[in-house]
């Protein structure tokens, strides 16, 4: 992933201005991300922060939340603009938080550039920081057809059919609670994917 850090690197401030705000979210996406935090039995961690604007919103919901982002420029940005909240740069790969220790995952479109040979990766990891009955609630770009690349505004991306996006967490070991599809005039399908850990190892 060192080349999409890279390109977000180079375009951190122009994201964090355009796109780093609750005012740029979808009202759907925030009722989704607000319904499942309040369930969130424990702490929880916003994989993939990106400026931070959810994790700050998490967090004045009285929601325990950290935010952790590969891109320093954004880890940069969120502790300076939301400075009672805290964030930490990190991989959502090699999340710093011990094995079966979060009461939830949020991640909000921060896997849409892996492959789907590479998405297994951070799926395990947030399935080993995950209590077991934790959950993760992950945004992702919908698709109707194949698992497919498209140029994404930064660097390129995949969309994911739903159905594929809850193959592959099932594979992980997750059970699929609720999925959310909204497809807008103008822009690109979306979805979101609530599932619980399941506890016992993916293998078995």
């Amino acid at each position: 992933m060192t080349d999409v850090t890279a390109a977000y690197s180079s375009r951190a401030a122009e994201y964090a201005q355009r796109i780093g705000t609750m005012d740029a979210v979808h009202p759907v996406d925030r009722e989704i991300v607000e319904s499942w935090a309040r369930s969130v039995s424990g702490r929880i961690v916003d994989a993939g922060c990106g400026p931070g604007h959810w994790t700050r919103h998490l967090f004045d919901l009285g929601v325990e939340v950290r935010g952790i982002d590969r891109v320093p420029e954004f880890i940069e940005h969120a502790r300076s603009t939301y400075p009672a909240v805290p964030f930490a740069v990190g991989s959502i790969e090699a999340i710093d938080e011990p094995d079966r220790s979060l009461g939830g995952i949020l991640s909000w479109f921060s896997t849409i550039h892996y492959s789907p040979a590479d998405i297994a990766a951070p799926l395990a990891e947030f399935r080993r920081t995950l209590r077991v009955d934790g959950t993760l609630l992950l945004g992702h770009f919908d698709s109707d057809g194949a698992i497919e690349p498209f140029d994404h505004a930064v660097v390129r991306a995949y969309r994911w059919p739903v159905e594929e996006v809850a193959a592959v967490l099932e594979r992980a070991g997750f059970t699929i609670a609720d999925v959310h599809r909204r497809a807008d005039p103008g822009q690109r399908p979306v979805a979101a994917v609530l599932c619980r850990n399941g506890g016992a190892s993916a293998e078995g």
